[in-house]
């Protein structure tokens, strides 16, 4: 029975805790640190937590937004401890009468799972109390792979990942990939990626929601609230695959299956990994102290994992996953031209927008279409691929257009292989994927945009390692390709090397196989897998 007195209570606890967020305030640019501050790992974004202990800026990064929560002794530290506290007593309210997280009543063990407690949907019966057998199956062994459509990277590498189990092992896994965060939470939680989308499109928003997430005390505080609420549902979605092994190609996806996986004692029985998927900057929840590998795209990555405090045993550096399809060999430009329809002997440019054609495509193509057409010759000095994706309405307005020179316009491409080994140089938006697929080709970059946070490293990635440049000027950018094309061709070359040397093309195949032994020493040792 609940008492009147605490139901009284709860709106005054919430209303509290919200009227002192409200005091705690954003910075950015904030460069004043001292020598009494600590260090913090994740570079661009530093917490000031006076009494418990701060954090400082290392020498070598810069720091682009901070949340400020006082000194010790100033009035946010005194807030800041309020808050902690108000937090606590909140999330403490709404447990009352369960266990932690409501992990009591879920049945995660390691029984049979009887067929006729499974409903319709699929889903496990678990206020049945029945339990799922899960890291035991018998025949083919079982791969969950959990991602999220926040960005098209996410997808496409978890994508790879289940082509390469398929091509490297057939019947031997089955892969199955789904949204965690769409398919498995109530609402408002599964609008993740709605809510996403709409904070990439409005730059400040995302940046005060990237860089104030990434001390530890905030993203763990938000971790352990949202499980609260969730980790029935969580559980459920991955009873309903029984896993052998799961693997994480989201940052949002480690720290609550992990918890959950924790308090019903399966972590030596499931190999749970994580693939970083991007490329250079990446948010600290990518890092879980608890998973059994994390597979890192770079060494910057790497170095990011250990600060966070993942063992070398944990770390492996393989590169970013792309398509299977990317590593076999194409048919030479020339004749790659010819199957496509396109000029065989003019250099060509790809353009891109990722999949949803998203960026100042139009006015680089018209501006490209100008650069590339030589007045005085009265004939072009290059070729143009406009890759629209699902911008249906952009692709037939540029479809219209009297072109000087030869150019596709093309819709949502899922052959992106042939297009780039078609072609002598790419412009693109920062994404890691489609930079990593563009090395494998050999193709030098323009980059003509980034999203604040976990792409803003790629830049300087590109442009310090010589195989790209970065410009969001459209005229800047055809003037750029014309030159590449022309005088500046030996540039273009040099570039062309320069990317293939450092494209890792193998990386999904090494991480299967990785994977694979993972499995296969589990299955004689399961305390291999917590080891090592």
């Amino acid at each position: 029975m609940v008492h009147a007195s605490t139901t009284v209570s709860e709106p005054t606890i919430l209303l509290s805790l919200v009227s002192k967020l409200n005091l705690l305030t954003f910075n950015s640019g904030s460069q004043n640190q001292d020598s009494s501050t600590g260090y913090c790992p994740f570079g661009p974004s530093c917490l000031y937590l006076g009494g418990f202990g701060t954090l400082r800026k290392q020498n070598r990064l810069r720091v682009i937004g901070s949340l400020r929560l006082g000194r010790s002794g100033s009035e946010n530290g005194v807030i800041y401890r309020r808050v902690v506290d108000d937090f606590n007593r909140f999330i403490r309210f709404n447990c009352v009468g369960a266990e932690w997280i409501g992990l009591g009543s879920i049945g995660v063990g390691y029984g049979d799972v009887d067929d006729d407690k499974l409903g319709g949907d699929g889903n496990v019966g678990l206020a049945d109390g029945i339990e799922g057998k899960v890291g035991e199956s018998k025949g083919p062994k079982r791969v969950l792979i959990l991602m999220s459509d926040t960005g098209g990277g996410h997808r496409a590498s978890a994508e790879a990942i289940k082509a390469a189990f398929h091509e490297e092992f057939g019947d031997e896994y089955q892969v199955f990939v789904t949204d965690l965060w769409s398919e498995h939470t109530p609402w408002p939680f599964n609008q993740l990626p709605k809510s996403y989308n709409f904070l990439v499109k409005h730059g400040p928003l995302w940046k005060v929601t990237y860089y104030g997430s990434a001390p530890r005390v905030i993203h763990q505080s938000n971790f352990a609230a949202t499980s609260t609420f969730i980790a029935r549902e969580v559980a459920k979605g991955l009873l309903k695959y029984k896993p052998d092994v799961i693997i994480s190609v989201h940052p949002l996806m480690q720290h609550v299956p992990l918890r959950i996986l924790r308090a019903k004692g399966l972590l030596k029985k499931i190999v749970f990994t994580t693939v970083v998927t991007d490329l250079s900057t990446c948010h600290p929840t990518w890092f879980h102290k608890l998973v059994t590998r994390c597979y890192c795209p770079s060494n910057e990555v790497a170095r990011r994992a250990t600060k966070a405090g993942l063992q070398p045993s944990q770390i492996r550096v393989y590169g970013l996953p792309v398509r299977p399809s990317f590593i076999k060999p194409v048919l030479p430009k020339d004749e790659l031209r010819k199957e496509l329809g396109m000029d065989e002997y003019l250099p060509a440019v790809l353009l891109m927008g990722g999949g949803e054609g998203m960026g100042p495509l139009e006015a680089t193509a018209r501006a490209l279409g100008e650069a590339l057409y030589d007045e005085k010759l009265g004939e072009p000095i290059g070729q143009l691929v406009v890759i629209c994706g699902r911008n249906k309405k952009l692709a037939n307005k540029l479809q219209l257009v009297n072109w000087k020179l030869p150019v596709q316009v093309k819709g949502f491409v899922t052959k992106m292989e042939e297009y780039m080994g078609a072609c002598d140089c790419i412009i693109t938006k920062a994404g890691p994927g489609t930079i990593a697929e563009a090395m494998i080709r050999g193709l030098p970059i323009i980059l003509n945009d980034y999203i604040a946070g976990q792409e803003a490293g790629n830049v300087p990635y590109v442009v310090e390692n010589g195989f790209g440049k970065f410009s969001k000027l459209p005229k800047e950018i055809a003037n750029i390709v014309a030159q590449w094309f022309g005088p500046k061709a030996h540039e273009l070359e040099i570039m062309s090397q320069n990317a293939l040397k450092l494209a890792r093309p193998d990386a999904v195949f090494q991480i299967v196989h990785d994977l694979h032994e993972l499995v296969r020493r589990r299955s004689y040792d399961p305390e291999y897998c917590s080891a090592n």
